[in-house]
C-alpha cells in the first residue's frame, strides 16, 4: 500500500503581536455604548486562555472603516508574503538533511477562507518564486478551520496517486481583515476574542520518494483520512457574505456538536484500520478554542496532556483558522516520537464537518 509521508512544516506570522489584554480593551473601548452587557461577553477574552494573536495590521487600523475591496486588496499582498514566508520555513527546515529545491515540488495545493482571489493565490506565489512553470496548482476555499487537514488529505490522494511526487500544502488567513467594526453580533465579539493572522506550509512526499536523502528522524507517514459532512448544518459556522465584507457565524453549539457527533466518526476511522482510541498516543488537533478542545477530550476520553500542544499552540497564536493545525504539526515534528507510534490530525469546519487523518511515525 502507498503511504505518503508528512516531511516539514514552515509556518509565518505577521509582524504585529498583541496581547489578549489589549485586544480586549480595544473590543471595550469600541463597543462599549452600544452592546447590552458588554462585561459578560468580554470574559471570553480571558476564559479562551489566548495569551496573545498576530494580526496584519496595528489595532488602530481596525477603528476605522474599510471597503471590502481595499481590506480584499490588502488580504492578497499580504497573503502572498506571508505564504512566501511560511513555504521558505517549510523547504529550508533545519530538520531536513537538505533544502528542497522549489523544482522539486509537483504540486501546491493552496488553502484559504478569509479572501478572494482569481488567478488564485498560488499563481501569484509562482509568479515570485522559482517553482516549475508545470507545477500543478489546486486552489481550494471556504473550508474554514477544517482547510489545514483537508489539504493534507487531498495531499494523500495525490501521492497515492503518484509515488515519486511531492506537494506542498499552504494556507494562509488573514482573520483579522475581516473584521467587522459596526457587526453587534455576539459571533463578532466571540469572533474578535479568537481569531487571528498566520500562514504555514506542509511538505507531503510519495512511497518512492528517496527520504534517506532528506530526512534522519521519524516522520508521521499518512494511514488513511476520512472526510464527513453533517447534514443539515449550513447555520454552524461560516460566512455571512454581504456589502462590505464577510460576517463571521459562529455557533454556540458548537462545542456540544463535538461531544456529540465527533467520537462515532474517529471510530468509524480507527475500525476501519483495526485500531482502537486507547492506540492513539498523538492528538494533533486544530485549536479551535478551548471549549473546542475541552469537548475533545470529553468525546474520546482523553486525558488533558493529549491536547497540551495544541492549548499551546492556542495561547500563543490564537485560532488561525486553516493554518492553526498546520502549527499544531510544526510542533509534533519537532518532537522525538517513538517509530511505530500512531496519531490522529483532527479538525471541524464550515458545513459542517470533520477532516480526520491517520498517522504512525516511521
Amino acid at each position: 500500500m502507498q503511504v505518503p509521508r508528512i516531511i516539514s512544516v514552515g509556518t509565518g506570522v505577521p509582524e504585529y503581536a498583541i496581547s489578549q489584554d489589549e485586544t480586549m480593551e480595544f473590543a471595550k473601548q469600541l463597543f462599549s455604548n452600544s452592546v447590552k452587557d458588554l462585561g459578560r461577553l468580554l470574559r471570553v477574552f480571558h476564559n479562551g486562555e489566548i495569551e496573545k494573536r498576530h494580526f496584519v495590521k496595528p489595532l488602530e487600523w481596525y477603528r476605522h472603516t474599510h471597503s471590502f475591496s481595499k481590506k480584499n486588496d490588502e488580504f492578497i499582498d499580504i497573503a502572498v508574503s506571508l505564504s512566501i514566508k511560511a513555504i521558505q520555513n517549510c523547504l529550508e527546515s533545519t530538520s531536513l538533511r537538505r533544502t528542497i529545491s522549489y523544482e522539486e515540488i509537483d504540486a501546491i495545493i493552496m488553502i484559504n477562507t478569509t479572501g478572494i482571489a482569481t488567478p488564485s493565490l498560488d499563481a501569484r506565489i509562482m509568479n515570485k518564486l522559482p517553482f516549475s512553470k508545470n507545477t500543478k496548482r489546486i486552489p481550494i476555499w471556504g473550508l474554514g478551520c477544517a482547510g489545514g487537514a483537508s489539504g493534507l488529505s487531498r495531499a494523500f490522494e495525490y501521492c497515492r496517486a503518484f509515488a515519486k511526487a511531492k506537494v506542498l500544502v499552504v494556507a494562509v488567513e488573514l482573520c483579522s481583515l475581516t473584521f467587522q467594526k459596526d457587526d453587534l453580533s455576539k459571533s463578532n465579539i466571540i469572533g474578535t476574542s479568537l481569531f487571528a493572522d498566520g500562514a504555514a506550509a506542509a511538505l507531503i512526499g510519495g512511497d518512492e520518494v528517496k527520504y534517506s536523502e532528506i530526512i534522519e528522524r521519524t516522520i508521521p507517514s499518512i494511514i488513511n483520512t476520512q472526510s464527513t459532512l453533517m447534514k443539515d448544518s449550513l447555520d454552524v459556522m461560516g460566512w455571512n457574505i454581504k456589502d462590505d465584507g464577510l460576517y463571521v457565524v459562529f455557533s454556540k453549539d458548537i462545542p456540544s456538536i463535538v461531544k456529540e457527533w465527533l467520537k462515532p466518526e474517529v471510530e468509524q476511522l480507527l475500525t476501519h484500520n483495526q485500531l482502537s482510541i486507547s492506540q492513539i498516543m498523538h492528538f494533533i488537533a486544530h485549536p479551535g478554542g478551548k471549549k473546542v478542545l475541552h469537548a475533545y477530550e470529553e468525546a474520546l476520553g482523553l486525558p488533558s496532556e493529549r491536547t497540551a500542544t495544541s492549548l499551546e499552540v492556542l495561547r500563543e497564536y490564537g485560532n488561525m483558522s486553516s493554518v492553526t493545525v498546520l502549527f499544531v504539526l510544526e510542533r509534533f515534528l519537532q518532537k522525538e516520537i517513538i517509530r511505530g507510534d500512531y496519531g490522529l490530525i483532527a479538525a471541524l469546519g464550515p458545513g459542517f464537518s470533520s477532516e480526520l487523518l491517520l498517522v504512525r511515525w516511521e
